[in-house]
């Protein structure tokens, strides 16, 4: 039996789809980390079989031009291979970027664990710029339809993520707690008067923070507001609806959103190299790379547990767990007859639930 049917068998037990359907999954997802790029014509070269090139081209360009991915499933699939406990933070955010006059808008809600948001749900905006709160609500709404008895710690979201609409949607009961950034002149009321966020956290000196006592009027709902001067001078002003006391803190999850996007393109899988400019098709591309996401992110788990990477004088690692991972992956992929029992290995990491 050769590599491509272990792996096969391997996402057999999470996906119950059809077995040509799980062979072309297995050569995808071998393909993609040997070569590290989401262009076709790369990637056709590295299927592992007999077929010329040009017959795994047209083999990718069928799949993704008919194959019907149940997204609910992968989502659930992707929670069971990292193990996410719960309850949950969800990060929400946009990628965009332009190949030529086609403009990219990828949106994402992540569930963050250990410092990454696993994407479970997404939707391609066409158009450029800012999400609005429709579609911030049905993102969210298509999360409780995948999981509808899910326990929400908190969901994060940048500056984009602010308005009337969009907050009354989150403290409609059952509430879902937040902790959403807000622009340094959004206004700030206490009944009273209201004043610019600048202003009233202008004492701030970098490193301190405030939070101011009780609740404050934003965008017409009562809300707590923290505040912190960051090294560069710029404040950050965190609004939620539980508590004040960690909402900076908290709120630093967010960050993990910005983390699965540096792996899926410069840092990992380069999806901005993608020519697709079908928002299905995409939406699929996208869904295949959060399943290579999390074998590379277990594999490096593994590794890190082992052999632990080093730090570097600025605190941080030598690479990421991902990279870590990945770079492993690959090193098998590229020599992999000789390399069966490394290969084996890592199957098993696809085998635990």
């Amino acid at each position: 039996m050769n590599q491509v049917n272990l792996l096969r068998d391997s996402l057999k037990k999470h996906l119950p789809w059809h077995g040509a359907r799980l062979n072309f999954l297995a050569l995808f997802l071998m393909a993609l980390i040997r070569v590290r790029t989401v262009d076709l014509t790369s990637l056709s070269l590295a299927f592992r079989t007999c077929a010329k090139p040009e017959s795994s081209y047209k083999r990718l360009q069928r799949f993704f031009a008919n194959f019907n991915l149940d997204l609910s499933l992968i989502a659930k699939t992707i929670v069971s291979l990292m193990n996410i406990p719960q309850p949950w933070v969800l990060s929400i955010d946009r990628t965009q970027w332009c190949f030529g006059s086609t403009c990219f808008n990828i949106f994402v809600l992540g569930i963050v664990h250990k410092g990454v948001a696993f994407p479970i749900t997404w939707t391609m905006l066409e158009k450029k710029g800012n999400s609005n709160s429709c579609e911030r609500m049905d993102l969210l709404d298509q999360f409780w339809e995948i999981f509808p008895t899910a326990q929400v710690s908190y969901i994060c979201g940048d500056r984009e993520f602010i308005g009337k609409e969009w907050l009354t949607y989150l403290m409609i009961e059952p509430q879902i707690p937040f902790r959403l950034r807000i622009k340094a002149d959004h206004k700030i009321g206490d009944g009273q008067k209201s004043l610019a966020s600048s202003i009233l956290f202008a004492h701030l000196r970098m490193g301190e923070s405030q939070t101011l006592s009780g609740k404050r009027w934003v965008w017409g709902r009562q809300v707590y507001v923290s505040a912190l001067r960051l090294e560069d001078g710029e404040l950050l002003i965190v609004i939620s609806n539980d508590s004040g006391k960690s909402a900076i803190a908290d709120y630093a999850h967010r960050w993990g959103i910005e983390t699965l996007f540096g792996m899926f393109k410069t840092r990992g899988f380069h999806l901005e190299s993608t020519h697709f400019n079908q928002p299905e098709r995409l939406s699929k591309l996208f869904t295949l790379m959060s399943l290579a996401l999390c074998w590379a992110i277990l594999i490096g788990e593994w590794l890190h547990e082992q052999i632990p990477l080093k730090i570097k004088k600025h605190g941080r690692r030598v690479k990421s767990i991902f990279r870590y991972g990945l770079d492993h992956l690959r090193m098998i992929f590229l020599d992999i007859d000789l390399k069966q029992n490394e290969f084996i290995r890592c199957l098993n990491f696809l085998s635990c639930t």
